[in-house]
């Protein structure tokens, strides 16, 4: 089979490589469908600690099960399926205490690789996180159920309600996510960018306000209805979303008293942020960082997507086969494009 591999920041080399056979309780899955990813996009220009380098990458997936291992008994040959790329070991500390996105093990045990032909998805994934593809949906809709997971992680956990206000810091991919689902629950959401085309989107997208930044992203919040609202300086909830260890810094200067800011976007390891404890404490600000999902997630993310409400295909800037990966991460490395779509049928 030809596989993508990342050799080195910034360079990506097509290969022919062996196509797996699925062990015990696995399945052999043939990719119609793989989406770019923000953290993809870090291990292209910098590496990734989570990303080994030389190697197969990709995450973000759906297609068709191609060769099922002994023991499946959920699939069989033919099946389209979505799925995410990992799985809690639901042994650990850990998974003992339902925090199943903080698995000991979750990081260790997952796949990579969708930008090939075919992906080998292991048993622990095939039990817990891989799904019938509803025929309405198509392939590149549903290879979004690992990030819409992730924010689902993200916003679940919240209360957020109807006429919230809400800042979304960072209108990339992950942010447009935040964006839709929160649209959803009614709440009413202003983007931060630096990046006009970006927020052109995000409005598009439902956005109530777009607020374009210099690189600094040093944020003036307007005397902009709904924000803010009830006399209240600041809004309810904000995320960000950039991994820029500044942007954390400044999260806090846009919260209200009582408010929550979610740290959604990973910074550079080793990377350290500080905060003035007098805004912390004295206005009571809860700073809640957020990482992967729980199948729980997963599940309420495949729900949102048969729904077939939430618009995801929205993210996707453009289409690439296989062979042309490099060029939509050059693109993505300039600021160019949401989301790209490689097709592995296509043309190699």
């Amino acid at each position: 089979m030809h596989a993508n591999i990342l050799l080195k920041p910034g360079s990506i080399e097509l290969r022919e490589i062996k196509t797996p056979e699925p062990s015990y309780g696995e399945i052999l899955v043939k990719i119609k469908a793989a989406l770019t990813c923000g953290t993809d996009l870090k291990a292209f220009l910098r590496s990734h600690p989570l990303i080994p380098m030389p190697g197969v990458f990709g995450h973000e997936f759906s297609g068709i099960v191609t060769a099922i291992g002994k023991g499946v008994r959920r699939f069989k040959e033919g099946d389209a399926v979505m799925a995410v790329h990992t799985a809690p070991c639901l042994t650990c500390s850990f998974c003992r205490r339902r925090f199943y996105n903080l698995c000991e093990k979750i990081m260790h045990t997952k796949v990579l690789g969708a930008f090939a032909e075919y992906i080998i998805l292991p048993s622990h994934v095939v039990r817990q996180n891989v799904f019938y593809k509803p025929e309405h949906l198509s392939f590149e809709e549903t290879a979004f159920l690992e990030p819409l997971s992730c924010v689902v992680h993200s916003v679940e956990t919240l209360r957020i309600t109807k006429g919230d206000s809400v800042l979304i810091i960072g209108a990339g991919p992950i942010g447009l996510l935040h964006l839709l689902l929160l649209k959803r629950k009614g709440a009413r959401v202003a983007v931060a960018d630096i990046k006009e085309e970006r927020l052109k989107i995000a409005k598009g997208l439902g956005a109530d306000l777009v607020i374009l930044n210099q690189p600094s992203l040093s944020i003036k919040i307007p005397p902009y209805p709904p924000f803010p609202k009830g006399g209240v300086r600041g809004f309810d909830y904000v995320f960000e979303c950039t991994g820029q260890p500044d942007v954390w810094e400044s999260s806090v200067n846009y919260i209200r008293r009582g408010g929550t800011v979610i740290l959604f976007g990973g910074c550079a390891s080793g990377t350290t942020v500080t905060y003035d404890t007098g805004r912390i404490h004295y206005d009571e600000i809860t700073l809640k960082g957020v990482f992967h999902y729980t199948p729980s997630d997963v599940k309420k993310a495949y729900k949102l997507l048969c729904e077939g409400k939430i618009g995801v295909s929205r993210l996707i800037s453009g289409r690439y086969p296989l062979g042309e990966l490099q060029k939509a991460f050059d693109k993505l490395a300039k600021g160019v494009g949401i989301k790209y779509a490689i097709i592995p049928a296509a043309s190699l």
